[in-house]
Parts: structure tokens; sequence; C-alpha cells
């Protein structure tokens, strides 16, 4: 799939550091995925002159993904709650003058600096994110599961609270996003309202 931009390797690296996992294994926080990493590239890339907000900054491999692929002209501003992967992810992002790396609560913090022509959200779903995203912008909520990967017994088969968000919302189009992996997918949204 294509070699590594040199500052996603560098966050990497940062991850191992403070033994946050590269892989989703449902114990806890994990880093962005290569899959969705590649995917928020391609996004970004479109955000000529845009403004890109990101809650959940972990230690940066998402943003690096985003910084990696963004126009010149654009910004991305991250929010972390945890004081450990915000020093991660500075130093990691520490080159990248385009790039905000802030240390508190997610939703107030990319409030003050709302719109967003991509956000990309690593947490539950609520209907306020949707409030911080400019008519046209993207919407991105990572750690869902692809029903089919399921096991047949999990109530996420029938109720899951970020596929019923986005599906429902009528100020999103949106659909799901399976990864190559097919065990992981996105939840993808455009505000239309």
């Amino acid at each position: 799939m294509g070699e590594l931009p040199a500052l996603v390797v560098r966050a990497q690296m940062a991850a191992a550091e403070v033994g946050m996992p590269l892989t989703r294994d449902g114990t806890g926080p994990s880093c962005c995925l290569p899959g969705v990493g590649r995917f928020l590239a391609v996004l970004a890339a479109g955000c000529v002159g845009g403004m890109i907000g990101e809650m959940g900054t972990g230690v940066g491999v998402g943003a690096a993904w985003m910084a990696s692929a963004m126009p010149a002209d654009c910004r991305l501003v991250t929010v972390e709650m945890d004081p450990v992967r915000v020093t991660a992810a500075r130093r990691v992002l520490a080159d990248e003058s385009r790039v905000e790396v802030v240390q508190g609560d997610s939703f107030d913090e990319l409030a003050r600096r709302a719109p967003f022509d991509l956000l990309f959200v690593d947490g539950g779903p609520s209907d306020q994110v949707v409030d911080l995203v400019r008519i046209g912008g993207r919407l991105v909520f990572d750690d869902v599961t692809p029903v089919a990967a399921l096991p047949a017994d999990s109530p996420f088969r029938t109720n899951d609270p970020k596929r019923d968000f986005f599906l429902a919302d009528p100020r999103l189009v949106a659909t799901e996003v399976v990864l190559p992996d097919l065990r992981n997918s996105l939840m993808v949204g455009t505000r239309v309202q």
C-alpha cells in the first residue's frame, strides 16, 4: 500500500514510547489505524485553504496522516486531554507550523475555532459535533466494527450509537466505509444543513 509518510513513522515511534498500541484491541485507546490514516489523508488533501479539527489526538498519528497530506494553505488543530499524550504529540508535530496541539476538552477547544472543513472525532457520538462542521464539510468517526465482523450475539448488530447517529441525523449525508482489513470501519458524513 505504499510507504508511510515520515511524520506518521515518527508518530508511531512516539506511540511505542508511551505504550499506546498501534492496533485496536478494544481494551483502551489505540492509535489511528493505517487504513483510517490513509482515508483521512485523502480527505485532508482536498481541504484547500481549509481548517481541519481532530478530537482525541492521542500521540498524533491521525494528525500526522492529515498534516502529511493537507495543502500548504490548510491548518489543523488537534485536542487531547491526557498530558503525556499531548507532550508526545507536540514533539511529533513540532516542525509543523500549520498544526496546533491543544490540551483540554476537545469540544470546548474546537468550538472556539469552528467551523471546520474536516472534523475527525475519536470518541462517542454527539449531535453537537455536527455544529462544528461547516455546510459542505466532512465529519468522520472511527472505531466502528462492520456488522459482518461482529459476533452473532453483539448488541451492536441492531443498535450501534455511532451508526445510528450518523445515519439518522438529517444534517448529514452519511455512510459507513469498511476498511480493507474488513474488521474496522468509519462513519463518514457531509454536512448538508
